[in-house]
């Protein structure tokens, strides 16, 4: 992955992220904290949330609202751990629902409905932009 500078210029630049809520924001800033590039530095250093794709974008609309809707009775006390450990479960990065920040029980449902969605992670585009692969 090749390094630049968060103002590269782009002729065709993706439209500004709608508001995103807590959770969403949570698991977003988890995703360019935990995934590095080919060079193992953090996205976090080289991309903001403006640098996703918009159809990655769309991807993490999707899968944040469906998960928050399934399983709200849950989360909804703190969606700010719980959209970063939604990443770091579906993602199994060691740490997430199951390593005792939630009750027993409840961490034992969200991992199983967190791998549920699968794994992904992010590369960066011939565009400059972030895209998801699963």
């Amino acid at each position: 992955m090749k390094r630049h500078s968060r103002k590269r210029w782009r002729p065709f630049p993706p439209p500004p992220p709608p508001e995103l809520d807590q959770f969403t924001r949570s698991y977003i800033a988890s995703a360019l904290w935990s995934e590095v590039d080919d060079d193992d530095v953090p996205l976090e250093n080289n991309f903001v949330v403006e640098d996703i794709a918009p159809e990655a974008f769309a991807e993490i609309i999707k899968d944040t609202q469906s998960f928050q809707k399934e399983n709200w009775e849950d989360i909804q006390d703190d969606l700010d751990r719980a959209g970063l450990d939604f990443w770091l479960t579906r993602n199994h990065h060691g740490a997430g629902f199951w390593d005792g920040d939630w009750p027993k029980e409840v961490g034992k449902r969200l991992t199983k409905k967190a791998q549920a969605y699968g794994e992904i992670h992010f590369y960066e585009g011939d565009d400059g932009l972030l895209y998801y692969s699963k």
